[in-house]
C-alpha cells in the first residue's frame, strides 16, 4: 500500500524528513502547505505528483493524506494538530509543542480521545548511544546528571522573541529534558535561574533569556541539573551526563563515553536517528503497530511540562512541583 503524506513547513526540518520519507519504498509526498502558497510550491516541485497549499485546511480537506509531518516554529501550533485529530489523521510533530503547555494539553486532549496515531521528534531517543545508556544503567545507581546546551542564537527571528520561541529551554534544550526523563524517569520539582547578560544589548527585538540554569528533583531521588547559553560565538556544549554508582556516561549527538574506574569506554553512533524515527512512524501508519515509536504526544506533552515549568519557576522565583 503506498501511503501518501504531507508536509506542513517548508524550512530545514521539513525540506529533511520529506527527502528521507520520499526515498522509502511504497511512501510518496503528496501536498506541502507553506507559510504561503509560493514557498510551498517551490519545495512540492521537488516532489513529482505534489500539490501545494497555502492554506492547512484547504490541504487537508482537497488532499487525501494518510499522515501528516509538522515542522513549524513554536508559535504557530494548536490549529493544525487539532484539524488533524478532527479528521483522524495520523501525524508527526517536530519538538517543542508550542511556547506554552496550554495549547499541548488541548491537543493531547484531543488525540488521546480519538485513539489517534502520533510521533514527536525527539530523535536523541532513537541514537545508538541512548539505547546503550538504558542499557547500561539497568544494572546501575543514579546519583545525578548534568545537562547541557551551549551555544549561540538562531538566526531566525521569531527565536529571540518569547512569544516565539518559548525561549531556549523551551526550544532548543527541550531536547535535553527529554533525554533526562527517557534515561532516568519522570520529574517531580524544577527550579529555574534565567538571566539576559549579553544578546539583548547587541541584537534588536530580544525578549529571551540568553543563560539559565535549571536543578530538577528526579521521582527516584536523583537530582539533575540543566544549563543552557545562547550568547555564545560558536556551538559548544550538548550532551548529558549521568554519574553512576559504577562510573560517568557522557552521552551526546556522537554517541556514548563510558568512564569507569580509568578505562575509558566510545560507543559511536552508527545509525541515523532521523531514520530511525520516520521508519517506526511510517511503519505505525502502515500497519497500526506503534511499539517502535519512542516519543508519543502523550510522552512528549511531559517534557513541555518540564520545559514549560522552568520558565515558571524563573519568572516567579518559586520551585515548581509537576
Amino acid at each position: 500500500m503506498e501511503l501518501k503524506i504531507g508536509i506542513i513547513g517548508t524550512g530545514g526540518f521539513a525540506n529533511m524528513h520529506a527527502r528521507m520519507l520520499a526515498g522509502m519504498d511504497g511512501v510518496r509526498i503528496g501536498a506541502v502547505c507553506g507559510s504561503s502558497v509560493e514557498k510551498a510550491e517551490r519545495m512540492a516541485g521537488q516532489f513529482s505528483g505534489a500539490a501545494a497549499f497555502g492554506d492547512v485546511d484547504r490541504m487537508l480537506d482537497s488532499a487525501k493524506l494518510d499522515a501528516v509531518y509538522i515542522c513549524v516554529p513554536p508559535f504557530a501550533h494548536g490549529h493544525t494538530e487539532l484539524a488533524l485529530a478532527e479528521r483522524g489523521i495520523p501525524f508527526l510533530v517536530e519538538k517543542p509543542l508550542s511556547t506554552d503547555l496550554d495549547t499541548p494539553s488541548a491537543v493531547l486532549h484531543a488525540v488521546s480521545s480519538k485513539g489517534l496515531i502520533t510521533s514527536v521528534g525527539y530523535h536523541f531517543r532513537y541514537m545508538d548511544g541512548t539505547r546503550r545508556t538504558l542499557d547500561l544503567l539497568q544494572e546501575r545507581t543514579v546519583g545525578m546528571a548534568l545537562g547541557y546546551w551551549m551555544g549561540g542564537m538562531p538566526g531566525v527571528y521569531w527565536w529571540r522573541k518569547a512569544d516565539g520561541s518559548g525561549g531556549q529551554f523551551v526550544e532548543q534544550t527541550t531536547h535535553i529534558v527529554d533525554l533526562l526523563r527517557f534515561t532516568l524517569g519522570e520529574v517531580e520539582e524544577v527550579y529555574a535561574l534565567f538571566g539576559q547578560r549579553h544578546k539583548h544589548l547587541t541584537e534588536e527585538g530580544v525578549s529571551v533569556p540568553d543563560v539559565g540554569t535549571v536543578s530538577l528533583r528526579m521521582k527516584s531521588g536523583a537530582v539533575a541539573n540543566i544549563a543552557n547559553t545562547c550568547m555564545l560565538p560558536m556551538g559548544h556544549t550538548t550532551g548529558l551526563h549521568i554519574y553512576t554508582d559504577a562510573g560517568v556516561l557522557e552521552l551526546n549527538s556522537s554517541g556514548l563515553k563510558e568512564a569507569v574506574s580509568g578505562r575509558t569506554t566510545d560507543y559511536q553512533n552508527r545509525s541515523n536517528p532521523y531514520e530511525a524515527e520516520n521508519k517506526a512512524f511510517i511503519h505505525a501508519v502502515r500497519t497500526g503497530d506503534a511499539t517502535g515509536i519512542l516519543s508519543t504526544y502523550e510522552d512528549a506533552w511531559k517534557s513541555q511540562q518540564v520545559a514549560t515549568a522552568a520558565n515558571l519557576s524563573a519568572r516567579t522565583g518559586q520551585p515548581v512541583r509537576l
